[in-house]
């Protein structure tokens, strides 16, 4: 195939989930909804922890910050490929595809440091209780978020020059609803050993280290859940976690799925069907998690769900 330098590329093609014309439509209304949903979720979630100063607490605080991540990393996909499947076309400039890239890693990787410093902060509530508000005090709760937005800033920076000094071939055709960086890996013409070698390096850095630091905090989670006397207070300790711990099973779990099922599967296509899971999904699912389990949020919605009800003239003149 003929290469052109990367400066030359004007435009990819995303081939999306599927060719049928017929669903274009269905797709296009499914993925709106849950792009709707998804925001409307998070910011829920953020306007009840702003507003109510019960919930002015570091769990909710960086809970706030996750919502604000999951609204990042599905607005840097979903309006694109909404936009392509409305006006049936498959194109994205090459300066948009760079952006996807980037703007995915970063947001994805914040999401992995907040859900890695919720679970130490839950690791600070359950072993040191006593001491917790000391601990966890506003400068740093506000401390670990700076690091981790610039971690993830440095991470996406590093995605971004992989790319950016790359040579693609002439099929510049891409297997996926957004510019997924292992596709457009597969689009390269030149040797991507040493690039592969260092989004490896970049994945297991920024990924792994999370990981483990979650599984540290559990670890000794649960080691103080089991030295707790009674069952009814072993409960209560692990109450506070099963939300955090539900969030990092979704978001893992399906990563390692996507991971897993596109190098067993040999059609991309599939892979990009898989990775709907963690890119939309996820995001989605996130916000209902944390206010199903979790009484505070519940009230503090209603909270404001009344005060809005009789803010409107018509329906405070009925409720009087």
């Amino acid at each position: 195939m003929e290469a052109q330098n990367l400066t030359y590329v004007s435009e990819f093609l995303l081939l999306g989930l599927s060719d049928d014309p017929d669903l274009q439509t269905l797709l296009f209304g499914l993925f709106l909804s849950m792009y709707l949903v998804t925001v409307l979720g998070n910011l829920l979630i953020i306007l009840a922890v702003s507003s109510d100063s019960q919930l002015h607490t570091p769990m909710y605080f960086f809970l706030s910050n996750l919502s604000l991540a999951d609204i990042s990393i599905s607005t840097t996909t979903i309006p694109k490929m909404l936009v392509n499947l409305q006006t049936h076309s498959k194109s994205i400039t090459y300066a948009g595809c760079l952006t996807q890239v980037t703007l995915f890693s970063l947001f994805g990787c914040l999401e992995s440091l907040l859900l890695t410093v919720m679970a130490y902060d839950r690791l600070v509530a359950i072993s040191h209780p006593l001491h917790y508000l000391v601990i966890m005090n506003p400068y740093l709760c506000g401390l670990l978020v700076l690091v981790s937005f610039s971690i993830s800033v440095l991470s996406s920076l590093l995605h971004y020059l992989v790319m950016s000094h790359v040579t693609f071939c002439a099929d510049v055709e891409i297997p996926h609803f957004f510019c997924d960086l292992s596709q457009l890996l597969n689009l390269v013409c030149s040797d991507t050993s040493a690039n592969n070698i260092l989004i490896y390096f970049i994945g297991t850095i920024f990924g792994g280290i999370p990981l483990s630091g979650i599984l540290y905090s559990y670890s000794h989670i649960i080691s103080s859940i089991l030295r707790v006397s009674t069952s009814g207070g072993r409960y209560k300790a692990f109450s506070t976690c099963a939300s955090h711990l539900s969030l990092v099973c979704l978001f893992y779990g399906t990563g390692i799925g996507v991971y897993l099922s596109s190098t067993v599967s040999s059609s991309p296509r599939k892979g990009a069907v898989a990775s709907v899971m963690y890119t939309v999904v996820t995001p989605m699912l996130n916000p209902f998690i944390y206010s199903l389990r979790n009484k505070d949020i519940k009230s503090a919605l209603w909270r404001i769900s009344a005060k809005y009800l009789m803010s409107t003239p018509m329906l405070s003149f009925f409720g009087s």
